[in-house]
């Protein structure tokens, strides 16, 4: 197993915490450096949540690995004048450019070999930033929140009635509605649940986020502040997915919860033949486990499109 390293950077004035793993041979490296991953973790949770098997695999493939905690999340500061847990996109994929420009900075570094790795809400971010960074090489997005009115809605997803969650939407709403009042008087947030029970006043819900919960690490809460909600519906990576330009791999989760997989194929679509589709039958916490071939997909895919000499042939 690779040692993992913690090292920090800055964005936007506060300290993101972040792993590094080495790669674990020379495979793709070349004068110019080693390729690099860079991760990040899903809607309000953590790196140490689930992120370890996908890093180790791609480093054991070949490529430096780091995995960061967003502002606000696990290690890292919260921003200026901001309270912790507080979910934001666009900080998000703002902390993810940080990242970006912190690894290609590296020596062991191969600044036009850099992947973004993403899953859920990073999932979407990954597009996100790939699609306002031209010089990212290969974008891995997994089981990805890319259209946030779809996500509010449930627009394209599959719903179990076993496990249909009657009663959230009102009580969600209502959190983010007195949380947004507080927000504009400046004061503390309302803390919603992130993962619980059906009925337990959670924003996830059902077998498959409590099963969830047996993968996060102990820098996780599960808690985020209420008036996080309403971003969500703002929140559409799907709508500049067209102008993503490297290669693309798009993981779907065939009866994703969570993620409506019809948006996650659109994105596919909007973004042509550099894309490819892998479909999987499950659920969306399932692509957690590195479901099926995942793994083994995800890190070819890596190694084929970072392989040396592939980027400056494209």
């Amino acid at each position: 197993m690779t040692t993992v390293e913690t090292l920090t950077f800055d964005s936007h004035g506060a300290r993101c915490e972040a792993s590094w793993w080495e790669a674990g041979g020379p495979a793709l490296t070349t004068a110019a450096g080693t390729p690099c991953v860079v991760m990040a973790h899903g809607f309000g949770t953590t790196r140490d949540s689930g992120l370890a098997l996908f890093a180790e695999w791609f480093a054991a493939a070949g490529c430096h690995v780091l995995a960061f905690d967003y502002r606000g999340f696990g290690g890292s500061e919260a921003p200026r004048g901001r309270f912790r847990q507080d979910v934001d996109h666009r900080r998000h994929r703002e902390d993810y450019h940080a990242a970006v420009a912190t690894v290609r900075a590296r020596d062991d570094v191969d600044p036009d070999r850099v992947a973004l790795w993403g899953t859920s809400y990073s999932g979407g971010h990954v597009v996100a930033v790939a699609a306002q960074d031209p010089r990212i090489a290969a974008v891995v997005s997994q089981g990805a929140a890319v259209d946030g009115l779809a996500v509010l809605t449930g627009r394209g997803r599959e719903r179990d009635p076993a496990t249909r969650d009657r009663g959230k939407a009102p009580r969600v709403l209502r959190a983010a509605a007195a949380d947004d009042w507080r927000a504009a008087t400046r004061r503390p947030p309302r803390m919603l649940p992130l993962l619980g029970e059906v009925g337990s006043g959670a924003l996830l819900t059902g077998p498959g986020a409590v099963a969830f919960e047996g993968l996060i690490g102990p820098t996780f809460r599960n808690e985020m502040c209420a008036r996080g909600v309403p971003r969500i519906a703002r929140n559409r990576p799907v709508t500049m997915a067209g102008d993503v330009r490297c290669p693309t791999l798009i993981v779907v989760a065939e009866r994703d919860e969570v993620a409506p997989p019809g948006s996650v194929r659109a994105v596919a679509e909007a973004i042509g033949p550099a894309a490819e589709v892998a479909a999987y039958d499950c659920e969306h916490f399932a692509l957690y486990a590195g479901v099926g071939d995942s793994l083994d997909r995800q890190a070819a895919f890596l190694v084929r499109v970072l392989a040396p000499g592939v980027r400056a042939a494209g």
